[in-house]
């Protein structure tokens, strides 16, 4: 178990529109206000997967993800654990859903979706009072949920996903499938293993079976996930599900990846504060498991404190821009922490020389790091807003020509300016 000790908290420096490197990293040149000159949004990001498939939720920035599985797998408390700060100890005490529940997420800057929670008591496709159509076309991920302590269920759990992977790829092809192989928190290492590869190996059989050729296996990708409530894997799994539906995720991604070259650190993680998912990490080393637990637990205790001594805005919230907190580990390196706003905190690893050498110079590009943060914020609100003057515009049948231009213009500026 690592030891550890905070050090103290300081004020943030002002900002610029350059990024200072240390002596040991290369120099990255900011040249568009606090962005790389490269910095700009993936054109993968503006064009669908199947043009065919296409909806309009995908314009409005709000995905959809549903939740399924049969009854008593998970659902309900994954939802509440994760969302909701529910203990995992009083999930025992839910009562089943019976009924799909729509609930709008929108705890953070990027993430702001609706979450389906599907009862296991219903067959959504058989029941006359659920338009599944409706509710699969605007799908941006469907989480299946597997009860991994009841081997019985096995067959028949597989077999409602299989049905489920069907229908949903035959009415949105760009739907992301995940596998939640849950309640695993149980077994040791070499069960759960067991378990993931049994469970894997039987869907790619019954893949096969029902389609009669592995064409069904090559068009489809399941994502399989270990997961449980009772540690931060369900948090490290949600998270991975939701950095696919966050346009911003691949640019949040390489901001982070120019941040650890700069100031010589380990690892960096951008994180939703309330939910604790972490919307981007650097792609400069794996995730660690049990860093990632050490980054929640830290996310835990400031919150924690703040609630005490932070005053709360309008809203209720504890948050203090300018604050940061830095703790010592037992192994040379240091685990720092600064809030972005008051959703967003960013948490780093650092080694021990290195943050005494260039403290002033992470402390610096941090607050550059902000003000990019910013930057992206406003330019998916301004594009958003776009998105729904453009919808307005269909929708009224403006044949005026000076309008679409204008828009067009305005659209163009924004992509340029990032």
């Amino acid at each position: 178990m690592m030891s550890s000790s905070v050090i103290d908290q300081t004020s943030s420096l002002s900002s610029q529109n350059i990024l200072i490197s240390s002596s040991n990293a290369p120099i990255v040149d900011f040249s568009v206000g606090s962005m790389p000159a490269n910095y700009g949004y993936d054109e993968s990001f503006s064009k669908e997967e199947d043009e065919d498939e296409s909806n309009e939720e995908t314009s409005q920035f709000k995905p959809r993800i549903l939740i399924m599985g049969l009854r008593k797998s998970g659902k309900t408390s994954i939802k509440n654990v994760v969302f909701h700060k529910m203990e995992p100890t009083d999930t025992l005490f839910l009562d089943p859903t019976t009924k799909t529940n729509l609930e709008d997420i929108s705890c953070c800057s990027f993430i702001t979706f609706q979450v389906y929670d599907c009862s296991g008591q219903i067959d959504l496709f058989s029941d006359p009072t659920c338009d599944y159509n409706a509710l699969l076309k605007g799908c941006g991920s469907l989480i299946f949920v597997i009860d991994a302590q009841d081997e019985d269920q096995y067959h028949d759990a597989i077999t409602c996903l299989i049905q489920t992977v069907h229908k949903g790829y035959n009415i949105n092809r760009s739907i992301k499938f995940e596998v939640f192989i849950h309640k695993v928190d149980g077994f040791p290492d070499e069960k759960k293993m067991e378990i993931y590869n049994e469970i894997q190996q039987r869907t790619s059989e019954m893949l096969v079976q029902q389609d009669g050729s592995d064409t069904m296996i090559q068009k489809i990708y399941l994502n399989y996930h270990l997961t449980s409530i009772y540690d931060h894997s369900i948090f490290e799994a949600f998270s991975k599900v939701v950095h696919k539906l966050i346009p911003q995720h691949r640019q949040l991604e390489r901001l982070l990846d120019y941040l650890c070259n700069s100031c010589g650190l380990e690892r960096a993680f951008l994180f939703d504060v309330a939910s604790k998912i972490f919307i981007a990490s650097d792609s400069l080393s794996p995730l660690d498991t049990q860093l990632y637990e050490l980054c929640c637990d830290k996310i835990d205790l400031v919150l924690d404190i703040s609630n005490i001594y932070a005053p709360n805005d309008i809203e209720g919230i504890s948050s203090d821009d300018a604050s940061y907190t830095c703790v010592k580990l037992n192994n040379e390196l240091y685990l720092y922490m600064k809030q972005v706003n008051k959703f967003l905190a960013f948490v780093c690893v650092i080694r021990d020389e290195i943050f005494m050498e260039n403290r002033g110079i992470m402390d610096y590009n941090l607050t550059l790091f902000k003000d990019s943060i910013k930057d992206i914020l406003l330019a998916q609100q301004n594009m958003s807003l776009l998105a729904n003057q453009t919808n307005l515009n269909q929708n009224i049948n403006n044949t005026g020509s000076s309008g679409g231009q204008d828009l067009s213009q305005m659209a163009n500026s924004l992509l340029g300016n990032i």
